[in-house]
């Protein structure tokens, strides 16, 4: 006895029509799981290796925004060199994209404690400058809800100081000139898939500061590249 409807050719195109159809759909629901399981390509998200370029890998946060209102870093003054290097430091690698300031807003909170003579300040804005991100990297990393701050190990005068005084011409360093090399560690914490990722990097660098009795306070000169301290 014969199946009815199957011995017709008609009837046999139609079921493999269906059939076709039914493996179409599970395969397309099958690309969808995989995409909702995977989520987004990880090729297009920031990657963290110099200071000069994005942090960790983060994605835009779904959480509420921040009731508080953002404030930038300050410099706190003193009149110790070291204690004031370390303010430096801190306030130097102190940022949060989210807060709606850009690079140029903590630029201009270094510079505010930069020598009052001006003579250095044009290459202390640029030297600031190498230690943010640019502007477009800043726009890309605030997608991620990045921040930045610095933990401080060891501050330090370096002994290729001495050696520099000491080659220095007579009036070309003014009273309370000093360097401190500054050795710690970058923490940066954002969003990525609505979790949150931190990531620690070291960095070393030098500030040369102006103290007593030039200024009864110190004042920042110049910054060494990062990672190129003086030892």
């Amino acid at each position: 006895m014969k199946t009815p409807g199957l011995s017709d050719p008609r009837s046999r195109h139609r079921m493999i029509a269906v059939l076709a159809a039914l493996v179409a759909v599970l395969v397309l629901a099958g690309i969808g799981v995989y995409g909702l399981i995977t989520g987004p390509s990880t090729s297009t998200a920031p990657s963290s290796d110099d200071s000069s370029r994005p942090g960790p890998i983060i994605t835009v946060p779904t959480h509420p925004a921040p009731t508080t209102t953002p404030r930038l870093p300050v410099v706190r003054p003193s009149a110790d060199p070291a204690t004031f290097a370390g303010n430096v430091a801190t306030a130097l690698f102190s940022w949060d994209t989210a807060s709606g300031f850009m690079p140029l807003d903590y630029t201009a909170v270094v510079l505010a404690v930069g020598d009052p003579s001006g003579a250095e300040q044009a290459g202390l804005a640029a030297d600031i400058a190498t230690y943010l991100p640019s502007r477009e990297a800043w726009i890309e990393l605030r997608q991620y809800a990045t921040t930045q701050h610095l933990t401080i190990d060891n501050v330090y005068v370096p002994d290729a100081w001495d050696d520099a005084v000491a080659q220095a011409q007579p009036g070309q360093l003014a009273e309370g000139t000093i360097a401190y090399t500054i050795e710690g560690t970058r923490h940066r914490e954002g969003v990525w898939n609505e979790q949150a990722v931190t990531s620690e990097h070291p960095v070393a660098f030098t500030v040369f500061l102006v103290c007593g009795p030039t200024y009864d306070t110190c004042h920042l000169l110049r910054l060494s590249q990062l990672d190129n301290p003086l030892r």
